[in-house]
């Protein structure tokens, strides 16, 4: 009787497999058989169904507004309140930050001492075969160097739809903060040790002289929020008007150090995971690095670069300011309309009103921290003796199947994710010629 029953149902369920016969069980012998287990090879693939499950739930909870009652809008008139965004998912910390403090959420199975449990974070530790976390070959989980590939960039949190409406010089209100985008989750924990223990060894040879005079810049700190060190390549740019007269923006005749090469390889992440299109590969970069109290006063970024840019933060979190009209209030500290945290690790995109419109800045850090800026020179603005990396020409973003690993963007509702901190007031505070191949020779760190 039992060999009839299974013959009949595997008849009935032609041409639909195991999805046939599972249509034939209860709720509970269904679960009896997700209890047995899987092989690895559908792990990635039930993981990503379970989270898309998940992402739907996100989506039907109630927006922060409706929760509260009497909370104001965030389509508020400027200046009405101060807001600051708290990402739902972060980069497990590095060991180098055990002590810090540092935001949580508990959406994706993170506690609030920050440790996560497997389900979530045993994909986000897969090493890639890709330069950024010195290994040979693929992770050991048996799947194809691509396929792990497509498993880290359903990890990523995209976040797109950030808002803040200000009224712009008298006239009608518009969202200043459009067109910035957070990503977080892009590179894991070792990653980022790589890239820090990268970023140290390129100021120690800066220190040292290996490096052009231009690239590498370590100003007297002679007060609080002066005298972070910055280390360019790709060209040389003037933050403001300079000894010899010459006028903020790219210096064509000026020559600093080629791009290294691990930062080619975040580069190319970058398009391939397509945080940044395909027609606006940087060129160039920019190194920050912020000791306690430095700070960037406001501005927007000189149009000698195209839009989008994007910054990668590093060491610690910290916060940046947006907003039409930003004030210095002290040595180190602004204040603004919105803050926004950059969690450690993530890739900040700075596009549209956000970017040509909307003042930012950042407050002085309160611990060290390194962010990497990566900008698009503009064609007439390229310097003279400039020519295109090939290894930086013809990256294409890399297309997840959605029968494999479904490309997942969690986007979170940016009033779902404001906490309320202050009632805003504008006093508030926030607060030589083988030099080249010295660089080049950093590869494998």
């Amino acid at each position: 009787m039992t060999a009839e029953l299974t013959d009949n149902i595997s008849d009935s369920g032609a041409g639909e497999g195991c999805m046939g016969l599972l249509k034939t069980l209860r709720r509970e012998e269904i679960l009896e058989v997700l209890s047995e287990g899987f092989c690895r090879q559908c792990h990635p693939l039930l993981e990503a169904r379970i989270r898309r499950i998940l992402n739907r739930k996100v989506r039907e909870i109630p927006k922060w507004n409706d929760n509260i009652e009497g909370s104001d809008s965030f389509h508020m008139k400027p200046y009405k309140r101060m807001r600051t965004l708290e990402s739902f998912s972060q980069t497990p910390e590095p060991s180098y930050l055990s002590r810090r403090k540092r935001f949580t959420s508990n959406f994706f199975g993170e506690s609030a001492t920050g440790n996560r449990n497997s389900f979530e974070h045993s994909d986000f530790k897969i090493l890639l075969n890709d330069g950024l976390s010195r290994v040979s070959s693929g992770s050991d989980n048996g799947l194809s160097l691509e396929k792990n590939e497509q498993i880290r960039i359903s990890q990523v949190i995209r976040k797109k739809d950030f808002e803040y409406t200000e009224r712009i010089d008298g006239g009608r209100q518009i969202n200043v903060l459009g067109g910035l985008e957070l990503h977080t989750r892009v590179f894991n924990t070792k990653e980022q040790e790589n890239i820090v223990e990268y970023v140290n060894k390129l100021q120690s040879m800066g220190q040292r002289g290996k490096l052009r005079e231009r690239t590498y810049s370590e100003p007297r700190k002679w007060m609080r929020g002066k005298g972070r060190v910055t280390i360019q390549f790709g060209c040389c740019y003037n933050y403001a008007k300079d000894q010899n007269g010459k006028p903020p923006g790219i210096i064509r005749d000026e020559e600093v150090d080629p791009i290294p090469s691990l930062f080619k390889k975040v580069i190319k992440r970058m398009v391939r995971w397509q945080i940044l299109p395909p027609t606006c590969i940087p060129n160039s970069c920019i190194v920050n690095i912020y000791e306690e109290g430095d700070c960037i006063p406001p501005h927007i970024d000189h149009h000698d670069f195209v839009r989008p840019f994007c910054t990668l933060s590093l060491l610690s979190e910290c916060k940046i300011v947006f907003g039409s009209n930003l004030k210095v209030v002290g040595p180190g500290e602004f204040s603004g309309s919105v803050s926004i945290p950059l969690p450690v690790g993530s890739v900040f995109v700075l596009n549209g009103n956000g970017a040509d419109i909307a003042k930012h800045c950042v407050p002085g850090v309160p611990t060290k921290r390194i962010s990497i800026t990566f900008r698009k020179m503009d064609e007439s603005k390229l310097p003279y003796t400039f020519f295109p990396d090939p290894e930086l020409v013809g990256i294409k973003p890399l297309i997840c199947s959605p029968l494999n690993t479904p490309h997942i963007q969690i986007q979170h509702n940016l009033d779902e994710q404001l906490i309320e901190k202050d009632e805003f007031h504008p006093q508030n505070n926030l607060n030589a010629n083988n030099r080249s191949s010295d660089v080049g020779q950093m590869v494998h760190l």
